[in-house]
């Protein structure tokens, strides 16, 4: 088939390529085909049938056209070739329509729905003046909401509440339209011409079923390399409140074309409390509505916000339970610390979380309050710069994402409180009421009692893991021997639990000092003793107290999430990272990735070679020169001009890659989150559109409009 579509296309230049080249390194477009060819299972792709030949060409244009840029090397055919080529084309269709005649005979009950198909297929009818006319029209809405998306302009215009009875004022969509048309837009000025001014010229119905298509297309784009590439990981930010619907950012990994690590935003779903209800619903986006197989998935991870980690953990387990090569993981962008405290499921360390969150923003969104702290800060650490200094410079970051968050906040509470104090009880005008409001109410919270255990537990308690988690963000080597160091890391954590009462001890004396230094009472939760109502128990002191309530169940959380999250394929998959020849290096190139290369033998192109193929590779970099450097990482390794000689080594690069706990080495194609981060912060709640979102994170993705109306006048005839 390969030398027919070569054949036909006149390429003289290809006839000596064989049909694994051609199918890699070359593309024919969809015009070639006639219509009869081409199978439609979905609005948004395209595929050929199994016998698709190209018969579609206009040989002769380009002697007409001697400035035409297009380069193919073409034969000239003299008349009889082809009036040849005319005749092949209408015998074949000829044939076609006969075998499609014999089938449908052979199948009395479809025979009508398959007759009727054929025929709309086969009959490209021209178009009609109406119908031109209202793709010109459609193509034009198209235009507006694509410019509104990537411009983040809102669809609503002014709240109803804010316009005088009996005034009408058009929304954002209708005024960008009217200014069209006053710039001349023929098309739409014919459309619109005798409508009265106070009337919507395009319904919100109409509005969100074109935005709707408009983000399948765009998504599209990107799922086709993802389908291209073959491997892909899945990773879920934080849920965020859309025009106030809970929903969860969904973002896809894959390598595309150009052996490039990617991250992209591909839209929301609608987040659903009821977990199994939620894994289902995730389950049949990402495969039926987004066309992707998950039997390709070869990671999970997924970021989330404190009280919603139990439920994403089900999520990933159903999936698990499906697909076995989805390794569960942490994600790149996410520190261990922080992951793990917001999946403790103990109350107080949520609102612990949430208080320290409101804190640092309060913080940044004031310049003056900032300095307001740091002048606070050297007052307090007059005896100790360097330790003043270290501090002010975290406080100008976003220091709530840190390894060390709890120690930063442990380090700094006095200041904070000794700020905030000063600040609501300020008399001048020097600080507006909100600041002055917020500032009283974290003030209080912050010297809360059970806010100081809490803080001062949790610091301990993960103190364990930050060097292990600062390793999983370093460097490639640093995260092989991360990997290694996980058995030691949960050695002293059961060493902690089997010793909780002396280590728990310690830690409450140090919250004792803190409390008593803010001047703060000792005493065990007001909502406990009210729950009790006179059934105290007079041995119940604040120190047993939390030890059960808070000390105990986060210690225990951790153990289990670590064994849970560095499940022993997922550390297989880590060990595999001594491919990489820096690595490998350090390892004094005695490695055996074979060994753990196992879970990704059905992803490999030549397994049985494997063996030997690291061999050589072991030996291409142990006996390299002097001048050339080892690659430090897969993004090095796989751009390497000689990695397709490896093809088993490449293939096992690729995917652990894609594992969501590398980080995109490349920040260029790491930006999805970033964009999202931006649009969720420049966008009032109450205007977020899932729809306008896509278009406005994924404003340099390439988008068909003709697509799009052809779309939507088959959906909405």
């Amino acid at each position: 088939r390969c030398q027919r579509w070569v054949e036909n296309c006149r390429r003289a230049d290809l006839e000596d390529k064989t049909p694994d080249q051609l199918n890699k390194h070359y593309r024919l477009c969809a015009k070639h085909f006639e219509t009869s060819m081409i199978c439609r299972s979905s609005p948004y792709r395209t595929v050929l049938r199994d016998n698709a030949v190209p018969t579609i060409f206009d040989l002769t244009s380009h002697l007409n056209n001697p400035h035409s840029r297009h380069k193919k090397r073409i034969k000239e055919l003299s008349e009889d070739e082809i009036r040849a080529l005319k005749q092949q084309k209408i015998e074949e269709a000829f044939e076609q329509k006969q075998a499609t005649q014999e089938s449908n005979e052979n199948n009395e009950q479809n025979t009508v729905s398959e007759e009727g198909g054929e025929e709309q297929e086969e009959k490209a009818v021209p178009l009609t003046l109406e119908e031109r006319e209202n793709k010109d029209y459609l193509k034009s809405l198209f235009e507006i909401l694509i410019l509104m998306g990537k411009q983040n302009i809102p669809l609503d215009g002014h709240n109803v509440d804010e316009l005088p009875e009996g005034i009408f004022t058009s929304d954002n969509f209708q005024a960008l339209l009217e200014y069209r048309i006053n710039g001349g837009d023929e098309v739409l000025r014919k459309r619109f011409e005798m409508t009265a001014v106070n009337l919507e010229y395009c319904s919100k119905t109409q509005q969100k079923q074109m935005l709707e298509i408009c983000e399948n297309c765009v998504r599209e784009e990107t799922l086709r390399e993802v389908r291209d590439s073959h491997f892909f990981s899945i990773v879920t930010d934080e849920v965020v409140d859309i025009a106030g619907e809970e929903h969860l950012p969904v973002l896809v990994r894959f390598v595309d074309d150009s052996h490039n690590l990617r991250e992209e935003f591909v839209g929301f779903l609608p987040y659903e409390a009821d977990p199994e209800i939620l894994a289902v619903k995730f389950h049949a986006t990402i495969t039926e509505k987004w066309g992707l197989n998950m039997e390709y998935c070869r990671g999970q991870a997924y970021i989330v916000s404190s009280g919603f980690a139990s439920k994403m953990k089900v999520v990933a387990t159903r999936l698990l339970e499906k697909y076995p090569q989805a390794v569960y993981t942490l994600c790149s962008s996410c520190a261990l610390n922080v992951w793990l405290a917001k999946s403790v499921p103990v109350v107080g360390v949520s609102i612990a979380l949430g208080t320290i969150e409101e804190v640092c923003c309060l913080f940044h969104q004031s310049p003056q309050l900032l300095v307001e702290l740091e002048n606070t800060i050297s007052a307090l650490f007059q005896d100790n710069d360097e330790k003043g200094n270290e501090l002010k410079k975290i406080c100008r970051s976003q220091w709530t994402g840190r390894h060390d968050t709890f120690e930063v906040l442990v380090d700094l509470l006095q200041a904070l409180v000794l700020c905030l104090d000063a600040v609501s009880s300020d008399l001048s005008v020097r600080w507006n009421n909100f600041i002055v409001g917020r500032a009283f109410v974290l003030s209080s919270a912050l010297t809360d009692f059970d806010f100081i255990v809490t803080i001062v537990i949790m610091k301990h308690v993960l103190s364990f893991t930050r060097a292990f988690g600062k390793n999983l963000q370093g460097q490639t080597s640093d995260v092989f021997f991360a990997a290694g160091s996980l058995t030691a890391v949960l050695h002293s954590l059961n060493e902690v639990m089997e010793n909780i009462e002396v280590y728990h001890e310690f830690w409450f004396e140090e919250a004792t000092n803190l409390a008593t230094k803010l001047d703060v009472q000792i005493k065990l939760p007001g909502k406990f003793r009210r729950a009790q109502q006179g059934n105290f128990d007079p041995d119940m002191t604040s120190e047993n107290y939390y030890k059960e309530i808070l000390s105990v169940p986060t210690l225990e959380h951790i153990i289990q999430e670590l064994k849970d999250i560095f499940s022993e394929q997922h550390l297989k998959a880590l060990k595999c990272l001594s491919l990489v020849p820096s690595v490998m290096g350090q390892l004094k190139f005695n490695t055996s990735e074979e060994h753990h290369a196992d879970m990704f033998k059905n992803d490999l192109p030549h397994p049985d070679t494997l063996s030997a193929e690291l061999h050589c590779w072991r030996i291409k970099w142990k006996h390299r020169g002097k001048d050339i450097e080892l690659p430090a990482t897969i993004y090095e390794a796989l751009h390497l001009p000689d990695i397709k000689f490896f093809p088993n080594v490449y293939a096992l690069l690729k995917v652990l890659c894609l594992l969501p706990v590398m980080k995109v080495e490349n920040e260029k194609y790491g930006i999805g989150r970033k964009r999202l981060k931006a649009y969720l912060k420049n966008t009032l709640t109450g205007q977020r559109s899932s729809n306008l979102a896509l278009l406005n994170i994924n404003f340099d993705i390439k988008h068909d409009l003709d697509l799009m109306v052809d779309t939507y006048i088959k959906l909405y005839p």
